[in-house]
């Protein structure tokens, strides 16, 4: 039975500009692959409505999950929660249990639960939180959306919340071999090796250093014994 499959919508102008380097596909997609939910696309939107519903709606029709980050602030351009909402023709608005974490939170730590501070308790209706142990703002899930904080601590710790809520498959595996030639020399055979083992993924990587050319070829799926197999073919086609 194949795995399920999963896309992240990243959502920021500052992501586009360059100002901010995104750290949080990198961390999901590893915990993902670690889970059995193979990520299948990434996309990057700016904050603006009608692109973000637009992405929303598609995801979530291709994909099992679709996992969001960015947007679900206190300042006027953190809109995520609202498009997701439209996304999905759902009311949104201020909920009880989000407020009481925040109020909770911000009587701790002794300030005011002002105006800004109350737009991260407005929750789609129907959705189920996700837990923040970070910062206490909690993301929510709608259907199959999840969506969760662009600040990488806030955003590793909802994925952490999430991710066992989450039926996962077989964890993904992969095996490397290193091989000390370009990748014009190597292409022939190895699209041969990757039609033979058609039912795993197979890919090169070339790489540049001192003046010397090579690829690592990668060799990734669910089977280890399956990728053994595998990569004593490989070897032989390739030795060092």
């Amino acid at each position: 039975m194949p795995n399920p499959t999963a896309a992240m919508l990243v959502i920021g102008d500052e992501i586009l500009s360059g100002r901010t380097r995104d750290a949080n596909m990198h961390h999901l997609a590893g915990r993902l692959t670690e889970a059995g939910i193979d990520l299948k696309e990434v996309r990057v939107v700016s904050d603006d409505a009608p692109a973000i519903i637009a992405a929303v709606q598609s995801l979530s029709a291709a994909y099992d999950h679709v996992f969001t980050s960015g947007g679900i602030g206190p300042t006027h351009d953190d809109i995520t929660a609202d498009c997701i909402a439209a996304a999905f023709d759902t009311p949104i608005d201020i909920r009880s249990d989000a407020r009481a974490l925040l109020q909770a939170h911000y009587d701790r730590s002794g300030q005011e639960m002002n105006a800004a501070r109350l737009r991260m308790a407005r929750i789609p209706q129907g959705a189920t939180l996700i837990d923040n142990p970070v910062s206490t703002a909690p993301g929510f899930t709608l259907q199959n959306v999840h969506v969760m904080a662009g600040v990488p601590s806030v955003f590793q710790a909802m994925v952490a919340s999430i991710l066992p809520t989450l039926t996962g498959g077989a964890p993904l595996i992969s095996r490397t071999l290193r091989v000390v030639r370009g990748e014009g020399d190597i292409a022939g055979p190895l699209g041969d090796f990757a039609a033979q083992f058609g039912d795993l993924s197979v890919g090169s990587y070339p790489f540049q250093k001192d003046g010397v050319y090579g690829s690592n070829l990668v060799v990734r799926g669910s089977d280890a014994a399956r990728l053994d197999a595998a990569m004593g073919v490989l070897a032989a086609l390739f030795p060092a």
